[in-house]
């Protein structure tokens, strides 16, 4: 099914029309994308849905619309995944730089050729009452295998073959990126929107900054990122440091992604509660400096930003979540692509099922009295044995860490020793962080490293178990798909 049309409008003062629904379904309401590339994107729309939902005037924003740049990512697309609840916006983010003078290259270090590659993927998942927006990360190194494609550079035509996401509109341009995107998620794309470096900065320029805040100091010697521990308020080209840094930590993408996602949050928020978009002049301002760059499918125009905008009157950072894809393997090594990033296959389709079945990925749930730790629980995979002769005590720590958010087998067995008197959590030291978290929900538990145990931890129980205690991470990303709400990461 193509993207919904732009409704034509008459003259001057033609009322906008919703699209039209294909034929035998009910007529949906007009989407509307919220975050662009994650940042840049965001502020765009963003700019426009609040505007809208102040009231302000329809042919202010009309006239932005010829600043868009259109494509057709969906050209010739056959077999799509099957429509479901709610609007999908894929945001890209490439590495185009052309517009960026030499002084902001060097300082920000910007150099080199780009890419022609996409530097963010993300899906917005735009709920059908339009009081959630849920943002799904892709990281850019993960695995993905092509469906046949004419390659843009080359001309060639290929058959279907593996290759890194972000390589895949090297390859075919945002069609081909659609296309891989749909293959590997089962979702089906409704629009699509594209984003570069230039249009980030000024945006973020325009809002008069963000302010984002840190616990550890932050320092990228390849993006020139130093932040010291605390909060900062960053323009332009420092946010673009922010969010590009990938040598912070070992965590690399993974990593630069959850900042991103921080970033995200705290720009809505600067938006939606500061008063700045509400201003026609500083609107203005703001999507002027970021439609210069934008490209977008054909059906995106104002008239579903409008009716969105009115739907969303009262978005704000807690209506956000934010995650990214579960990966099951890291350093995937593929012949001829290098290191990827392999997705936890169940956990994904469970997430994308989700979003086509217009769900929240994460609820709101008051914390009770409960021991912090490192890693969420329900992070955490655990197989019980009981190490006692007393019967159904493996079921009865089973269920009680199940109860607490552990990833339990529901499978408990016996212990080869059943004479055992302190419980023992056994862990691979690959996974410590884990093991500590656990041994904290087992008051007096041994934690006991066992070389290439592999991610599954083993409790032992012994004869002084009594109960498991609730613990919960410090980190607020929650929850088996690791979810947080905008409202979660903002500064206090």
């Amino acid at each position: 099914m193509s993207p919904l049309p732009t409704p034509p409008r008459s003259a001057a003062t033609a009322r906008p029309q919703p699209p039209r629904a294909p034929q035998g379904r009910a007529p949906r309401p007009p989407v509307r994308r919220k975050k662009p590339r994650w940042a840049m994107r965001a502020v765009t729309t963003l700019s426009v849905v609040v505007l809208a939902s102040a009231g302000i005037g329809h042919a202010v924003v009309t006239s932005l619309d010829a600043d868009i740049a259109r494509v057709d990512p969906f050209k010739d697309m056959k077999n799509r995944p099957r429509a479901g609840h709610g609007m999908n916006v894929l945001l890209v983010g490439t590495d185009g730089r052309d517009r960026i003078t030499e002084k902001e290259r060097r300082r920000y270090r910007l150099g080199g050729a780009p890419c022609h590659c996409t530097d963010t993927i993300m899906i917005v998942h735009i709920s059908e009452d339009r009081e959630r927006a849920s943002v799904v990360s892709l990281p850019r190194d993960s695995y993905a295998m092509t469906p046949p494609h004419v390659d843009e550079t080359t001309g060639h035509r290929h058959k279907g073959h593996p290759i890194k996401l972000n390589a895949a509109y090297a390859e075919g341009g945002p069609n081909l990126t659609v296309r891989t995107v749909e293959d590997m998620t089962h979702v089906k794309v409704d629009h699509y929107l594209e984003v570069d470096f230039t249009s980030f900065m000024k945006t973020v320029d325009v809002l008069g900054g963000v302010k984002v805040c840190t616990a550890a100091p932050l320092k990228d010697t390849y993006t020139g990122l130093n932040l010291p521990a605390g909060s900062h308020t960053l323009m332009g080209g420092q946010a673009l440091q922010y969010v590009r840094a990938r040598h912070v930590d070992g965590a690399s993408d993974l990593s630069r992604m959850k900042r991103q996602q921080r970033f995200l949050a705290a720009l809505i928020e600067r938006a939606t509660s500061s008063g700045i978009l509400l201003n026609p002049m500083k609107f203005r301002d703001v999507t002027r400096a970021v439609l210069g760059s934008v490209r977008a499918d054909k059906g995106f125009g104002t008239d579903e930003l409008l009716d969105l905008g009115r739907a969303m009157r009262d978005f704000s950072p807690s209506s956000s979540e934010f995650t990214t894809v579960p990966i099951g393997r890291m350093g995937y090594a593929v012949k001829g692509v290098g290191s990827t990033l392999k997705w936890d296959t169940a956990k994904a389709n469970r997430l994308f099922r989700a979003l086509n079945d217009d769900k929240p990925l994460t609820a709101h749930r008051p914390v009770s009295r409960a021991v912090r730790v490192d890693v969420a629980p329900q992070q955490i995979r655990v197989q019980v044995e009981n190490g006692t002769p007393t019967v159904g005590l493996g079921r009865r720590v089973d269920a009680q860490l199940a109860g607490t958010g552990f990833r339990t087998t529901r499978a408990p067995s016996n212990a080869a020793d059943r004479t055992v008197k302190r419980t023992v959590v056994a862990y691979d030291p690959r996974w410590d962080r884990s093991a500590k978290s656990l041994a904290a929900a087992l008051p007096g538990s041994e934690l006991r490293a066992v070389k290439g145990l592999g991610p599954t931890l083993k409790v032992i129980a012994g004869a002084d178990f009594r109960q498991v205690r609730t613990v919960r991470a410090d980190d607020p990303y929650q929850g088996e798909f690791g979810v947080v709400t905008g409202d979660q990461v903002v500064c206090p």
